[in-house]
């Protein structure tokens, strides 16, 4: 691939909100560690990149916790902000911003960007027949309900089925409250409603053109919304907390969080450019020169394929349309899908305290549910630590650098095999990224480190440091080199450990172009990059 031909894009790169009701899972890395390895990417290109996200903070999840904890939606909403941002910090992630919904800049832009769909018409109140609680007397929300779901016959709550199932308004007719176990009945209500149904045709021109950019699951899903037609939705609930509706006679009510959240990665880019002086419709209005991506998983799909794009065209101001879907399947722990009633989720925390940073990394991008759900196992993660980080990457870089009584990096001529060998790496890893073919990068990657591992075994330099020296400087100048490259390769992936790469031969940054190290490099202070993991 030829890096001037994608250089200096403008590229967003928008990570899904996670909600501020539970500690984050592995299933959220899982969805979400897409972001930073592209962020990660783009940058080494050389393009204008910026990561946004935040923490979802309003809502009936966050209602419920507060309810059940005797506190407020905000002390809610605080806490687990303040915690998602200290998990993302350890595990390295690059948000040029991460912020949440229940900022005062958030709101103030969302209220802004709500009104202008009103006044072009694509916000309009109804009234309608609504789930009610007699005996709790308010309105209820679907996730404050419980049904049986028509797809699967599992018993659900009314916001979304595990099945990845949406219950409909007619589904939720007769369900249960959850809080007092009785039956809800229907009574007449005005909410404010998103035309939707108007934006048909529109979106599935959007998505037809641009599904080449996206996974399977994306477009299956989005196909699927369309062939049964896009209907209206609510944009209004029953709540105290939440963003204002800036309408005269609504005030007593809060706008939707699926219309509050996605909004947020226009406001977060435009919060971020006000800070670093930068122009904010650069990422987001029309332009051949803007790359959008969206990462999330398969539950979030329809918001950021559907929901969002109708939101930007209501709007009529030329924005931009996201260009790919990152969207991964479920995570699974144990054959298990994660699930809060059964406690089987372990947190980022949890193996944040146990194993190293960069191979948790590593493990949820070579070894992520790109395109179908993954079982994820302790033993599984192990196993591809030790024989990936420690036999493989960590042995060569040891062996290489720590060789017996080397205290430079020997003046040698580089091998051309292996010279064209690392060229080539650098156009298929890009090609595997570009396609969001995360795992084959890895499989690249970690084939190079093979071919490595090979040359040195085959030359055996131990021999040669007796019998011939100028081979055995070769032989070590050769794997120095694609020690070098590797510091740029593993970059989006295990940014630590490059970094220590880097130290170690004395490179001063990364890249996407190929290194050519300089020959006497001093070794000093080479460590173990990995420490094996014993499974007790």
């Amino acid at each position: 691939m030829n890096n001037d031909n994608i250089r200096k894009r403008n590229v967003l790169i928008g990570g899904a909100w996670p909600y501020a009701n539970s500690s984050l899972h592995l299933g959220h890395l899982a969805a979400l560690i897409s972001g930073d390895f592209l962020k990660r990417y783009h940058e080494l290109l050389g393009d204008n990149v910026l990561f946004v996200s935040g923490t979802d903070c309003h809502g009936t999840p966050i209602t419920e916790r507060a309810m059940h904890e005797k506190v407020s939606p905000k002390d809610i909403a605080e806490r687990y902000h303040k915690e998602f941002k200290e998990v993302f910090e350890k595990m390295n992630f690059s948000y040029d911003l991460y912020t949440k919904t229940c900022d005062e800049y958030h709101k103030k832009h969302v209220e802004e960007m709500f009104l202008k769909m009103y006044k072009n018409n694509y916000i309009y109140s109804k009234k309608s027949m609504q789930p009610y609680c007699e005996h709790c007397n308010k309105f209820e929300a679907d996730r404050e309900l419980e049904l049986v779901c028509p797809s699967c016959g599992m018993t659900t709550k009314g916001d979304q089925c595990d099945c990845g199932y949406v219950p409909t308004e007619e589904d939720l007719v007769g369900a249960t409250c959850r809080t007092c176990r009785n039956k809800t009945i229907q009574k007449e209500n005005t909410h404010l409603y998103l035309a939707l149904s108007k934006f048909q045709k529109q979106i599935e021109k959007y998505a037809d053109a641009r599904k080449k950019y996206w996974r399977t699951a994306s477009i299956n899903e989005t196909e699927k919304y369309l062939k049964e037609g896009l209907k209206d939705r609510a944009v209004t609930r029953d709540l105290s907390w939440g963003v204002d509706i800036p309408i005269d006679g609504f005030e007593d009510k809060k706008m939707y969080v699926w219309i509050d959240a996605v909004l947020g990665y226009v406001t977060a880019t435009q919060k971020i450019c006000e800070e670093k002086g930068l122009n904010w419709e650069n990422f987001w209005k029309e332009d051949s020169n803007i790359k959008m991506y969206m990462c999330h998983g398969k539950d979030n799909i329809t918001f950021h394929t559907i929901i969002l794009p109708a939101l930007l065209l209501a709007m009529n101001e030329n924005y931009h349309l996201p260009d790919v879907m990152v969207s991964t399947q479920y995570l699974n722990i144990n054959s298990e899908k994660i699930s809060k009633s059964k406690g089987n989720g372990i947190t980022i925390s949890e193996m944040i305290e146990k194993y190293n940073v960069d191979s948790l990394r590593y493990y949820m991008i070579s070894h992520g549910p790109e395109n179908k759900d993954v079982d994820f196992t302790i033993e599984n993660y192990v196993s591809t630590h030790n024989s990936d980080l420690v036999n493989k990457l960590g042995n060569f870089v040891n062996r290489t650098l720590k060789f017996k009584e080397l205290t430079k990096v020997p003046c040698g001529i580089m091998d051309e095999q292996i010279n064209e060998k690392i060229k080539e790496k650098y156009d298929a890893i890009s090609s595997c990224i570009e396609n969001l073919e995360f795992k084959k990068a890895c499989n690249e990657i970690i084939e190079l480190i093979e071919t490595g591992n090979k040359y040195y075994d085959e030359r055996k330099p131990w021999v040669q440091r007796k019998e011939n020296i100028e081979e055995f400087n070769n032989t070590i100048y050769t794997c120095a080199n694609v020690i070098a490259n590797l510091s740029n390769l593993l970059e989006p992936i295990m940014p630590e450990t490059a970094c220590k790469i880097r130290n170690y031969l004395k490179i001063s940054k990364p890249s996407w172009n190929k290194i050519d190290i300089k020959e006497e490099i001093p070794l000093e202070n080479i460590g173990i990059l990995f420490e094996r993991i014993e499974v007790k």
